[in-house]
């Protein structure tokens, strides 16, 4: 094995020898067998390969094998024109195989050859390599940005997005690199015509002056050998040439070429007896072939029809497939009336699922794994990293057939209730504008259901160029993955029930049984606790570091009884968690409040029996409102989330008043923040 991994080295070194020594014929003759397998093995590898990175090293071969043939031809070129036109019996039968005796039409059908290679198969590789760098480097960032999106929703974990980033940047070199390995194809298939013409002239001037044989048997002798060489050397190139194209017209499939060519012609049978229909007007053309016409015309006819029949009977087995299942999944008797005479069965009706999705009839492929969805997968992985991130399980959800709804139509809801809605084209993508598009593309106007950002809604054949202007391109699934987790992290405090708390309670016993038996009950009850884990949840703190939530209750809950202002501890204690949530770089941008606004919120705190609250006039409370939106429209361009920093004793009380009026912005105080994060002021609200 340390060999193979040197062969390549020593590979180059005697191809460089080769343009120095002189070969023998028979080894001249084994070299060039060994380029047409190598040129062979690498046009097979590009057509076998699913996607262009399995064959990322394609650029550095295209050099070596371009490399070797011009190592080949200089040698059997030397061997031309001193050994009087005898380089080997590989270049001999070629060049006798083409010319067929007639060296005039031999040496035609040699040109047809080169130049066929040189103008169609080669320049049409370099073109399309140059314009696939072109749109791989374009569509990086959009890449990047969708990348980032699924990583943010939960639908793939941090390793798979450090691969998925991995593969772009591969992805965009190798196709960069493509763009400038084409060139050598081409300057061979040129360097080709030289030489053989160098051949053929060279070595009739060479036969007649040097070797004093006559024309006639120099121009026989010099064009077998020249055609012969310039054959041999061009086919490798022509599998070369085809190999480029291929690989850089490949897209990305699951499928080998031949897999994929197989599977979408027969997928469309009714062509195949159109095409022999057409072959069987062409007949009444006067002096066409018609038995040659009619065999083929029989031939697609009967093979377009066996097709359509094997379709027929392919789509009957699954509908009575999906018509048994259907049955089975239904479980209900045929007479409703007398199950629902059992007085448990309505009470089976009453529980309400924690989170349910409505689909209309048109998405139900979108979730359905029998149509090879992978909803339920990524709904799995989403539960995953919810977890790992916040600290808390997702419940089960329900996915309901919505028949009241618009077929492309979805309805999210938290215990039987719509809390969000969103529309998908199933055929279509959603192009998002993440505000420096370099161009505009046709498309229907929406708007991202999660995030509220202006999309349009794409054909599938504008996904390239829109990722070349700048868009962000979603496919439907991720759209409603991405809405249905964002909805989730909203409401996760109304998910968040007494069990899920005794749950994690009891997880939490098997590594640490002496805290939890220390706190709960003795120190707060289970229900306060629930109050405090939901309103770290409601402004989107993680409830994961259960220690630290446990212990800083223990040591103020004896004289803090308020679950609002023991949340406020526990924030504190949290400083870490919170600090790395919202800061960048070691630096946080923030809104502040000027001190006279605090002193009025200070000053407006009232208390009674149930606890303290904000009693601010409205007068005062929509000039702080009015001047706050000032600000956040004054920073939107510089941050994307606005954070109000506060001093600790306002926090509660001006998160409560911005949960009224602008629930996206996180408000923290000076002592949830960590002492080596750089504090920010972008903008500061006054009453002025």
């Amino acid at each position: 094995m340390k060999f193979f991994n040197h062969a390549v080295s020593i590979f180059v070194i005697l191809i460089i020898a080769l343009i120095i020594i002189p070969l023998p014929t028979p080894l001249l003759d084994m070299m060039f067998i060994l380029n047409i397998a190598l040129s062979l093995i690498i046009l097979l590898m590009t057509m076998y390969i699913k996607t262009a990175l399995e064959f990322s090293v394609f650029p550095s071969i295209l050099l070596i094998a371009t490399l070797f043939r011009l190592a080949l031809n200089i040698s059997s070129t030397r061997q031309i024109l001193t050994n009087k036109g005898n380089a080997g019996k590989v270049i001999e039968t070629f060049g006798t195989f083409v010319l067929q005796g007639n060296v005039v039409v031999g040496f035609i059908v040699f040109l047809i050859i080169v130049l066929v290679n040189f103008m169609v198969i080669t320049k049409g590789s370099e073109r399309v390599s140059e314009v696939a760098a072109r749109f791989k480097l374009d569509a990086m960032p959009g890449k990047q940005m969708a990348i980032d999106a699924d990583l943010n929703s939960g639908l793939i974990t941090e390793e798979q997005a450090r691969q998925r980033r991995d593969d772009v940047q591969r992805e965009a070199e190798f196709y960069g690199s493509m763009d400038g390995a084409s060139k050598f194809v081409k300057g061979d298939a040129v360097m080709s015509i030289v030489i053989t013409f160098i051949n053929l002239i060279g070595g009739m001037i060479i036969g007649m002056v040097q070797n004093s044989i006559s024309f006639q048997e120099a121009l026989s002798t010099y064009t077998i050998a020249s055609v012969g060489d310039g054959l041999v050397s061009q086919i490798p190139a022509l599998m070369i040439s085809t190999a480029t194209g291929m690989i850089v017209t490949r897209a990305a499939s699951k499928s080998t070429l031949g897999e994929d060519v197989t599977r979408q012609f027969l997928a469309q049978p009714i062509v195949f007896i159109l095409a022999g229909l057409t072959l069987v007007g062409l007949c009444f053309i006067p002096s066409m072939p018609i038995p040659q016409m009619l065999l083929v015309a029989a031939f697609l006819i009967a093979f377009g029809n066996r097709l359509i029949k094997k379709q027929k009977k392919t789509d009957g087995e699954k509908r009575q497939t999906a018509k048994g299942k259907s049955v089975a999944a239904a479980g209900q008797p045929e007479n409703e009336t007398e199950y629902y005479k059992n007085i448990d069965n309505i009470y089976k009706l009453l529980p309400l699922d924690a989170v349910e999705m409505d689909f209309g009839y048109s998405l139900i492929p979108l979730v359905d794994e029998r149509s090879g969805s992978s909803f339920i997968d990524r709904l799995v992985m989403f539960r995953k990293q919810f977890a790992t991130e916040m600290g808390m399980v997702v419940p089960p959800i329900r996915l309901r057939d919505g028949g009241m709804l618009n077929p492309d139509q979805y309805v999210i809801k938290i215990k039987g209730e719509e809390v969000a809605r969103g529309e998908i084209l199933m055929d279509y993508y959603l192009a998002l504008d993440p505000g420096n598009l370099t161009g505009e593309i046709d498309g229907i106007d929406t708007v991202e259901p999660a995030y509220g950002i202006p999309s349009k809604w794409i054909t599938p054949d504008k996904k390239d160029m829109a990722e070349m202007y700048g868009y962000t391109v979603i496919d439907p699934l991720s759209v409603v993955i991405t809405h249905l987790s964002e909805t989730i992290r909203k409401h996760a405090y109304e998910l968040l029930s007494r069990q899920d708390v005794n749950q994690i309670l009891d997880n939490m016993k098997k590594y640490n049984a002496t805290l939890v038996n220390d706190v709960v009950p003795n120190v707060i009850t289970q229900a306060n606790l629930q109050k405090v884990l939901c309103n770290l949840l409601r402004e989107g703190v993680p409830i994961r570091d259960m220690d630290t939530i446990l212990e800083t209750i223990s040591n103020f809950a004896s004289s803090v009884h308020d679950p609002e202002l023991l949340t406020e501890y526990v924030r504190q204690a949290l400083r870490r968690t919170i600090t790395r949530q919202w800061s960048e770089g070691g630096q946080i941008k923030v809104i502040t409040l000027d001190s006279t606004v605090e002193k009025t919120i200070i000053n407006s705190i009232s208390k009674n029996e149930h606890g303290t609250y904000l009693a601010l006039d409205p007068q005062t409370t929509q000039k702080i409102i009015t001047e706050l939106t000032k600000c956040i429209k004054n920073v939107k361009d510089i941050v994307t989330t606005p954070v109000i920093l506060t001093s600790p004793i306002v926090r509660l009380y001006f998160s409560k008043l911005m949960q009224q009026f602008y629930p996206k912005a996180v408000v923290l105080s000076f002592n949830e923040l960590e002492n080596n994060v750089q504090i920010q002021a972008v903008a500061n609200v006054t009453l002025d």
